[in-house]
This record gives C-alpha cells, structure tokens and sequence, in this order.
C-alpha cells in the first residue's frame, strides 16, 4: 500500500488536469495554462520566478507559458517602477474573465472528488497531503538546484 500512494496521488492530479485541459479549451486556454491564470488573478504583480515555484515548474516550462498567455491577452508584462529588470505579471480584462469560470470548475471538482468524506476527514485528508508537499518540496528545491538525490 505504502508505494501505491503515489501513484494514487499522480492519477488524480491527472484525471483532474485532463477534465480541466477539456473544459477550458473553449475559453482556449491549453494545457495547464489555466493554472497560471488563477496565481496571476490571486497573486497580482508577482514575477515569473515566484509564480514558477508557486506551481513546481522549472523557469523554462513558465517562461512558454506565459509567452503564450501573453500573446493570446490573458496577461501582461509591466515593468517594476524601482527596478527595470523585473517584470511584474498582471491579468488583462481577458483573463479576470476567465477566472471566475476557472474557479468555478475547480470548486466544482474539490466538491466532487471529496463527496463522501466528512468534514473531519478533507481536514485530516488536507493536513496529511500538506505534510506529503513539504516533504515533496524540499527534494524538488534540492533537485531544481542542480544537486542529486541518493537512493
């Protein structure tokens, strides 16, 4: 049971990737591009290398992402007022409109994948998969910074 957790975990977070990469396609909206949307609409003016590590993807996976959010106007690049080098991310009119309908379907999907369980049990569920993340965390923080893990 104990190697199986995993890979429970993986095919959830892809059953659920897979149903949202087919429901926001008619906003066109590809691959995962959504998740960025919803950390730039929450998280106004944060950079590209927070909102990369916010969503445990390398610089390079964010860098096409928001390329391409950019040139289909779901975002903006604004530099910041202090410092030129850095560029802040914002939603344009597009994207704030999209986000609502985004979160509706990821309200939708957190109803529908914890039916059944008790209030006590998506708390304890929440709390257990924080600590997973944590532990996950360091070994990606490690790994992202060019070290290898011994096993």
């Amino acid at each position: 049971m104990k190697n199986e957790t995993l890979r429970e975990i993986g095919m959830i977070a892809r059953a659920l990737d897979s149903i949202s990469n087919v429901e926001f396609k008619e906003c066109n909206l590809t691959k995962g591009q959504y998740l960025y949307i919803v950390r730039i609409c929450e998280n106004e003016g944060i950079i590209q290398e927070k909102l990369a590590e916010m969503i445990k993807v390398d610089r390079t996976t964010a860098a096409r992402a928001i390329k391409k959010l950019e040139m289909n106007g779901f975002i903006e690049k604004r530099e910041d007022q202090h410092n030129k080098k850095i560029k802040k991310l914002f939603p344009t009119d597009k994207g704030k409109s999209v986000y609502p309908f985004i979160k509706r379907e990821n309200e939708y999907s957190n109803k529908m994948a914890l039916d059944g369980l008790s209030e006590e049990e998506e708390e304890a569920l929440f709390y257990l998969l924080q600590r997973v993340r944590r532990n996950v965390e360091k070994d990606w923080d490690f790994v992202r910074k060019g070290n290898k893990r011994n096993y």
